[in-house]
């Protein structure tokens, strides 16, 4: 299996200049630069030029709307300091010829890996931060410190400081022999499968959260546990840890119904297109693609891939 894998997301190539969210005035002074460059969300979408992410400056923006927009501190790309910036979503943008804004699901198999990563990262925290607008102890208004990676509360007495968090989820390939487990969500088409997954609880390691899962789900019981790769996932906020698990069971079960069907589907089945893999930008693609690749052909060599994560509009 490959060492590293293409996942979509991952591996960007930015320089997240933290030492810059430490120093107010340095971080003001790169702000109102002309070099400065803003990764903007509208309405919940990218901006993207000739399939590429693309960028505002200073002069597309609203007056003030750079500080009170609470710009977030991406990093540094080439000459340009990179700030996310939500617009706000009652104002039409002032684009130029060519930009465009589109949501990133339909996308996001389009963009060169390091402008998806990049997009993702800003769609993050973005979202972090309409999550964290009070504290969530007191309830009082928070503010945005450390070039918004801090929500800090605003109540003297309290100095509640808030964090940008993750959703760990793990998801698995079983497998047993030539045949793989894979499971189908109720909204799903009828030939449309992909790998087993759910959030990682308090108390778990990421191996007792994929046992768990499996078994509540299938009723299949795993054993060996093994890393394969992960994958941030800004729909809104959540880290997919993939492995790869070996089997010690073979009756399904849907014990908790959170699946409408669950089979063993073997490499024969998916090289004769019996099913519709999950799409070729997620993880459970990559998971699949490993373990199918390991027989006597490639998906890439049978011309197999997942559809996209939506259909362009």
């Amino acid at each position: 299996m490959s060492s590293s894998p293409d996942i979509t997301f991952a591996g960007g190539e930015l320089d997240r200049a933290t030492a810059l969210r430490d120093d107010p005035a340095a971080l003001r002074a790169e702000l109102q630069s002309s070099t400065a460059r803003f990764v903007p969300l509208w309405r919940g979408q990218c901006l993207i030029q000739n399939a590429a992410a693309s960028y505002f400056v200073a002069e597309q923006l609203t007056p003030g709307e750079a500080e009170s927009g609470n710009p977030i501190l991406l990093g540094r790309r080439d000459e340009h300091c990179l700030f996310a910036l939500n617009l706000d979503p009652e104002t039409e943008p002032g684009v130029r010829a060519g930009q465009h804004f589109e949501e990133l699901r339909h996308v996001m198999g389009e963009l060169p890996a390091g402008d998806a990563a990049l997009v993702a990262y800003a769609r993050a925290m973005l979202n972090w931060h309409a999550r964290h607008a009070h504290c969530g102890v007191c309830g009082a208004p928070n503010q945005s410190q450390a070039g918004g990676f801090v929500m800090a509360c605003t109540r003297e007495g309290c100095g509640h400081r808030s964090f940008p968090r993750l959703d760990p989820a793990v998801i698995v390939l079983v497998h047993a022999g030539d045949a793989c487990l894979l499971g189908r969500q109720p909204d799903w088409p009828d030939d449309r499968f992909s790998t087993i997954a759910g959030f990682v609880e308090p108390g778990e390691g990421l191996e007792d959260a994929v046992r768990r899962e499996v078994h509540e789900e299938t009723n299949i019981r795993v054993g060996a546990c093994r890393y394969f790769a992960s994958q941030p996932w800004p729909f809104p906020a959540a880290l997919m840890i993939g492995f790869h698990g070996a089997a010690q069971s073979r009756e399904i079960h849907l014990n908790d119904g959170e699946l409408a069907a669950a089979r063993w589907v073997t490499r024969q089945e998916i090289a004769d297109r019996a099913i519709t893999l999950p799409p070729r930008t997620s993880v459970a693609f990559r998971l699949i693609e490993s373990w199918f690749d390991e027989g006597n052909v490639s998906l890439r060599e049978l011309g197999i891939e997942g559809p996209p994560l939506k259909l362009r509009r």
